[in-house]
């Protein structure tokens, strides 16, 4: 199997790339992909950057490139409910671009893609219970993904409304580009700064939770 890891920052990469994988860099392009064999099957990572646009050109290079058949994800969260804490972590289950909107011309609901039949971009289902097999307490994420920081209540509980508990800016277009090359899609997600945080709990607590998710990750694929 090929898998693909897409990782937004520095900071989350630096999880994988001190962990006990042995590791080759590969220049594609303006990514640096980093290559390893993990139980007889090659693994592509790479550090995409923020936001959605390059969330998905990563998706697509790893795919394209590398001929990945699942891609996952790894990294930190912002919550959108107030009983959220830092470090709790979540497998998610569906993700909705939230600033993504064709209902004027389409005969669909604000944030859904036309083939989907809600606004939720599906999942990989056997990835999803492979992780929860292996951390029974993980909680589910329903997540809201888009291009801003979000750090303003109102906003939080806007998002909250469309049925979020947690927000980030890749994972929508991640497992969008995935599913759109039949490839399935895995994120694990930790939260690094709470409903009442900032972009300060961010910074503080960025690395640490990211490691947190990596651990999880790390052990799914050594069951893949």
């Amino acid at each position: 199997m090929v898998i693909g890891i897409v990782i937004a920052i520095a900071r989350e990469l630096k999880a994988f790339l001190e962990s006990d994988f042995t590791v080759e860099t590969i220049k594609n392009g303006y990514f640096d992909v980093y290559h390893c064999t993990v139980n007889g099957n090659e693994v592509y990572a790479t550090q995409s950057g923020c936001g959605k646009v390059d969330a998905a050109a990563a998706t697509q290079m790893l795919i394209s490139c590398y001929k990945c058949e699942k891609i996952l994800n790894f990294g930190v969260t912002g919550a959108l409910d107030r009983n959220l804490k830092v470090d709790d972590l979540f497998v998610v289950k569906g993700s909705t671009n939230y600033d993504f909107d064709t209902s004027p011309i389409d005969p669909v609901k604000k944030c859904q893609y036309i083939e989907f039949p809600d606004i939720w971009v599906p999942m990989d289902e056997e990835l999803y219970k492979m992780a929860k097999s292996i951390r029974g307490d993980l909680k589910d994420a329903w997540v809201a993904t888009g291009d801003a920081f979000v750090e303003k209540k109102e906003d939080k509980d806007e998002l909250k409304s469309l049925g979020c508990n947690i927000c980030d800016m890749e994972i929508a277009a991640i497992a969008r580009i995935a599913h759109l090359n039949k490839a399935g899609c895995l994120s694990i997600k930790c939260i690094s700064d709470t409903y009442d945080g900032d972009g300060g709990d961010f910074a503080t607590n960025v690395t640490r939770s990211a490691a947190k998710a990596f651990a999880l990750l790390r052990e799914i694929i050594l069951k893949l």
